[in-house]
């Protein structure tokens, strides 16, 4: 399959097409709209689901097949915003706070592109590692904590009386004991301790309707993503720009580390996804609580609605043409 059949596979799938679907209602003013209740619901359902399903797969791989790429995920989550953070604040002219918090974002990732991505290799009959969602647990908090440090290193330079101390206890406690690391960790922890027999027992709740749920979810995210296309006036050129290259560069870079950890063609594909993706869901109530004084247009635009979208419809096939290249 070549990357523009993959790309038009990938358009037509249901996911990214209730994704659309969300969009075109937001733009065109329908009167459709999710209760909050339901968002939540979605949003816990999908989390403890992947973090289940994937600690069944680690009990299943076990320990040893898991820790050096979950080890590398842990790696990129970290590393990422220390050089994201100067390119936003140099050449982007971003104050410190905007940049850190932006800087935290894009360390960190987005569970729901990584579905989108597992979708994307079930229907080029791809395998890839069933314990990938750990992954994902492991590279939710380190980027949400090094971004809130950034940021309040910099507000302490210029405000020496800042309580340096209990805005990073803040931040440790958001970014490990927030909603989606909670609900995705515990998950794990279930699932690893339960094995494939406890997965008997759920798996007509957690994986049957998974994809339905899924569907809904994402047209959510497509009318919240199409309320914010307004703001794409206000962010700027470069942050436009840099909302579609960096996730390339991220991506591009995520392939190399998998395929350094020694992943299969497809959890190549995976990592390099979750390296390429920006968090909507963990980050901002992060940076809400630690950086209050940071912009939500600038965080929340271009990750959800530049960079989200990208990765969710054009975006993967690339990812996966990125891994492929670094095959053997």
């Amino acid at each position: 399959m070549d990357i523009f059949e993959a790309i038009r596979a990938n358009l037509l799938s249901p996911a990214v097409l209730f994704f659309v679907m969300g969009v075109l209602a937001a733009v065109f003013k329908s009167d459709l709209k999710f209760p909050e209740a339901l968002y939540v619901t979605l949003t816990i359902y999908l989390l403890t689901a992947i973090g289940f399903k994937g600690g069944v797969a680690i009990a299943e791989a076990g320990f040893a097949a898991v820790w050096l790429p979950a080890l590398a995920a842990m790696a990129l989550g970290t590393v990422i915003p220390f050089w994201t953070y100067p390119v936003l604040r140099f050449l982007g002219r971003m104050s410190p706070v905007d940049a850190a918090a932006i800087a935290g974002h894009y360390g960190s990732v987005s569970a729901v592109t990584f579905i989108a991505a597992t979708n994307y290799l079930k229907d080029i009959e791809l395998p890839y590692e069933s314990y990938a969602a750990a992954f994902l647990a492991v590279m939710e908090s380190p980027a949400i904590i090094v971004g809130v440090l950034l940021g309040k290193l910099a507000q302490r330079q210029r405000n020496r009386t800042s309580a340096f101390g209990d805005s990073v206890k803040t931040a440790l406690h958001e970014a490990l004991l927030g909603r989606s690391v909670f609900l995705l960790v515990g998950g794990l922890v279930v699932g690893a301790l339960c094995g494939k027999r406890g997965m008997a027992g759920v798996e007509p709740f957690f994986v049957t309707p998974f994809q339905g749920v899924l569907a809904l979810f994402l047209m959510e995210m497509g009318m919240v993503a199409g309320r914010r296309l307004g703001d794409l006036r206000k962010v700027g050129p470069f942050l436009l720009g840099f909302g579609l290259l960096a996730p390339l560069v991220h991506g591009f870079l995520g392939a190399a580390v998998g395929q350094m950890a020694g992943l299969s063609l497809g959890g190549v594909t995976l990592m390099a996804t979750l390296s390429a993706s920006a968090s909507y869901i963990a980050a901002p109530a992060a940076m809400r609580l630690s950086l209050p004084d940071a912009n939500p247009t600038l965080y929340l635009t271009s990750s959800l609605a530049i960079t989200f979208p990208f990765n969710i419809t054009i975006g993967i096939p690339i990812y996966y043409e990125f891994a492929r290249w670094w095959q053997p």
